[in-house]
């Protein structure tokens, strides 16, 4: 990197990624939850993915009983502390909230969670699980869908097992979240909660290297597949290996393990919420200026409205109708070359396609780069789980139970979805443990595919899943 941005000392980086959505006061949480009107079809409880029975928490919280409210909230989602920060709940709970009918604020449902949940996180978190019985299940990868599925599982009396590439578990909450929604410190609560719950984790494993898929389904009877995405999509042009280029979410977790440097210059390409994570970390990080590039207008921003109000807060520029075509530089990135867009006519999907406006190729001052295209899927990972079926790059799944055209694989998050919130990633892995748990209570010894009766199943014994 040629011109890299001054260091943040310790006591800086804390105060500039202080948290966007600080907790309540216990007062203040007192007045917010009275404000609720503990409805009895409660639109906010059908908005969540999980289905956290929104009424039960909040009142509890009014009547004192923060522990039990917790409970309310665990018994639907064990990833309700990160859940209560980093969920798009204006979209969710608090924008399905009857308040907004009225003309008035919201329950801030959110924040009122984060309180329950910060108090049973302070008074030595534990869960009841069942004793353990005979079957074993292993979670590959230890993100939130893993996460969620190997609580429920144990919960059942299930020896659960999560396999996770990463030093840490935790998957993207842990690395791949701006620090200023989600400490790593605060995920790792929620690892630690459910490895207190008796799962056992191996980290810095490569599931498909050592151990093989085959040693898996040897010695377990069921196989979850919590992978998530893998690395950012490439751009594509030249210069894109020069030294300065880094993909948003390697960005990211860089900063947030305190091994990132950031340029003064810095070009972000991609207009998602990861993108606009990148952005408003590299302001944070000294940056001078932080461009982002969108090859589509505003009105097409795949990122969060109110992302993008933060960004715009923290002085960010948005090129609109801007694509990259080439990046310069001798030894590094010196600056990024682009060319102006025009929105064509509508494709069969109804969506303007943009082509490049003839003439007006431009170029950006920049020492780094981000990129922020959307994650790439783990195929040749999935190639070798033997029957397992793949719909437009992403694991086929029963919607109910999460199974695949292996009936012994079961799948949930990121690679059966695409990429959506944490709050659907947990809300995958419990669904897909319920599947599991019946699969494996359906006819034990003689059930097809049993660990205890051959070392492969067949997938044509499976109903054909659906997307």
């Amino acid at each position: 990197m040629n011109n890299p941005a001054p260091p943040l000392s310790g006591e800086e980086f804390v105060r500039r990624f202080a948290e966007i959505h600080p907790a309540f006061e216990p007062r203040a949480a007192l007045v917010e939850a009275n404000r609720c009107l503990y409805c009895f079809d409660a639109p906010c409880a059908t908005a969540c993915p999980t289905h956290i029975d929104v009424p039960r928490f909040i009142k509890k919280i009014a009547s004192g009983n923060l522990r039990g409210s917790a409970q309310a909230i665990l018994d639907a989602n064990i990833l309700g502390l990160s859940c209560a920060r980093v969920c798009p709940v204006d979209v969710l709970c608090e924008g399905a909230c009857v308040m907004n009918k009225y003309n008035r604020q919201p329950i801030e449902i959110g924040r009122l969670q984060r309180h329950a949940m910060d108090y049973f996180y302070s008074r030595g978190p534990k869960l009841a699980v069942a004793e353990l019985g005979t079957w074993k299940v292993a979670c590959v990868g230890g993100g939130p869908a893993s996460l969620a599925c190997a609580a429920e599982l144990r919960r059942n009396g299930v020896s659960v097992t999560i396999f996770d590439r990463h030093a840490m578990p935790g998957g993207l909450n842990t690395y791949g979240i701006a620090e200023y929604k989600l400490r790593p410190a605060d995920s790792l609560k929620e690892v630690e909660l459910v490895r207190g719950m008796g799962v056992n984790f191996e980290t810095g494993v490569e599931v498909g290297q050592s151990p093989g898929l085959e040693t898996l389904e040897a010695e377990y009877d069921a196989i979850f597949l919590g992978i998530g995405l893998g690395p950012t999509q490439a751009l594509g042009v030249s210069g894109e290996n020069l030294p300065g280029v880094v993909d948003a979410l390697r960005f990211i977790a860089d900063y947030k393990t305190g091994t990132a440097q950031v340029g003064t210059r810095v070009v972000v390409v991609g207009a998602g919420n990861t993108a606009i994570d990148a952005a408003t970390a590299a302001v944070r990080l000294n940056a001078s200026s932080v461009s982002i590039v969108y090859r589509r207008s505003e009105s097409e921003m795949p990122a969060f409205r109110y992302e993008f109000e933060l960004a715009k807060q923290d002085g960010i520029e948005f090129r609109w109708l801007t694509q990259p075509v080439a990046i310069h530089g001798s030894e590094a990135v010196e600056s990024v070359e682009c060319v102006r867009m025009e929105l064509g006519p509508p494709d069969e999907g109804g969506r303007r396609f943009p082509q490049p406006v003839e003439g007006s190729n431009f170029r950006l001052p920049s020492d780094m780069v981000i990129t922020a295209l959307g994650q790439s899927r783990l195929i040749a990972f999935l190639e070798k789980c033997r029957g397992v079926m793949l719909e437009k790059q992403r694991v086929a799944v029963t919607p109910e139970t999460g199974q695949t055209t292996n009936p012994r694989y079961f799948a949930g998050g990121d690679c059966v979805s695409g990429g959506r919130e944490v709050v659907d990633a947990a809300a995958d892995g419990k669904r897909a443990a319920r599947g599991i748990l019946a699969w494996l209570g359906s006819s034990d010894e003689s059930r097809p595919g049993s660990a205890r009766q051959t070392l492969h199943s067949t997938p044509d014994s499976a109903t054909q899943p659906t997307k």
